[in-house]
């Protein structure tokens, strides 16, 4: 038994990854590719090697002919009888191939024959294991700054945090350990090229699900997400379970649950609202912190109209129309936000609630209170803070 080639079959399939079946596989085509180089390329020769105990032969099939015209493909019948005491005219005779009679060069480009497929192998190997990877967050350090990119080490690779998925503002130095998300994995001759992000929507959900039990079991359901990565994330979420708040969940006990996302994506704000299969009031969740009088939802357009009151305008909007913005991809709705007195100047108002309260006027009565409350835009951007 060879047992230093065992050994290192060995050492290759624990730290590689490539299986023993594969080495000697690259083995036995080195050593086919050195005897067809030695003996110009002879189709007949033949290579095995024992599992078991790593024994190599090779062999060449010679045909028993009268007059011997290529000594490699043919020979004569006392030499065959030799090999095979039965051989006879036309017999095909297998005899055995002394592998020190290889050149320098032959023996040189076997092991380069080797080599060329165990770095083959590697690579697939390693590509195999990270394409698993792909739409997941892993955990890397980066190893280097190229230009405006980090080049984040993911243990038997590297993957590019381009500057495009990088977050604006947000810096590294080389050893920070940071999070990111999988975006594509592919193989190449230099091996895998990995993309990774840290302005996907998919990050957040994959940390709430690492946090939350809930999202993992499958109890509470995130359903959509809309990022601006670095300011504010809104997310709708909906429970399975009628007696598991989803907010709450997602929030957890003093916030920590929510408060372990915020940290990771460095104080990112995370709008948390629960999902509803009527648009309507999706919709009006969407625009919280906003408080709202009224949505007009057509389904069908994907529009909506939605009034709100007067104090409550740039709280909807949102700073540069962040609020509505993030509320209307959340959604999938063309969000039109009007203020009370913009839709009872445009007649909107009046039309929208002629059948459900011209009878009780409690609810404009509450309406009229709540414009006596002095709260100008700059509370109104406090709050959305």
């Amino acid at each position: 038994m060879n047992t230093e080639l065992m050994m290192a079959i060995k050492l290759l399939e624990e730290e590689k990854g490539i299986s023993k079946a594969t080495i000697l596989s690259a083995i036995e085509n080195s050593l086919l590719q050195a005897s067809k180089a030695q003996f110009d390329q002879n189709d007949n020769i033949n290579v095995s090697i024992d599992p078991e105990t790593l024994e190599y032969s090779v062999t060449a099939e010679k045909e028993v002919v009268d007059v011997v015209n290529n000594s490699f493909m043919e020979m004569t019948l006392l030499d065959a009888k030799k090999v095979d005491p039965d051989a006879e005219i036309g017999d095909i005779v297998t005899v055995d191939i002394d592998s020190k009679q290889f050149s320098r060069i032959a023996t040189q480009n076997a092991k380069n024959v080797i080599l060329q497929k165990l770095r083959e192998e590697e690579r697939n190997a390693v590509f195999n294991q990270y394409a698993e990877k792909a739409h997941t967050i892993m955990t890397g350090t980066v190893s280097r700054i190229q230009g405006k990119n980090y080049i984040v080490n993911l243990g038997k690779t590297d993957a590019l945090l381009g500057e495009n998925e990088q977050v604006k503002g947000e810096t590294f130095k080389v050893h920070d350990r940071i999070r990111v998300y999988i975006i594509e994995v592919k193989n190449s001759s230099k091996g895998p090229r990995i993309l990774a992000s840290r302005t996907h929507p998919e990050l957040v959900k994959g940390l709430f699900e690492e946090e939350v039990t809930e999202v993992r079991d499958g109890v509470v359901e995130i359903k959509g997400i809309s990022r601006e990565a670095g300011s504010r994330t809104k997310m709708s979420v909906w429970s399975n379970d009628p007696d598991v708040d989803p907010v709450g969940a997602c929030v957890g006990m003093n916030g920590n649950r929510v408060n372990t996302v915020v940290n990771e994506l460095r104080g990112e704000k995370i709008d948390i609202i629960t999902w509803d299969e009527n648009p309507a009031i999706l919709i009006e969740n969407a625009l919280s912190p906003a408080k709202v009088i009224s949505v007009g939802a057509d389904p069908d357009e994907k529009e909506a109209t939605v009034i709100v009151p007067d104090y409550q305008l740039s709280l909807a909007i949102g700073k540069e129309g962040q609020n509505a913005r993030l509320a209307a991809r959340l959604t999938g709705y063309k969000i039109d936000i009007k203020s009370e007195t913009q839709a009872r100047e445009s007649g909107e108002f009046d039309d929208l609630f002629a059948d459900d309260f011209n009878e009780n006027g409690e609810y404009y009565e509450e309406l009229e209170e709540a414009e006596s409350i002095d709260f100008d835009e700059e509370d109104a951007e406090t709050e959305e803070a």
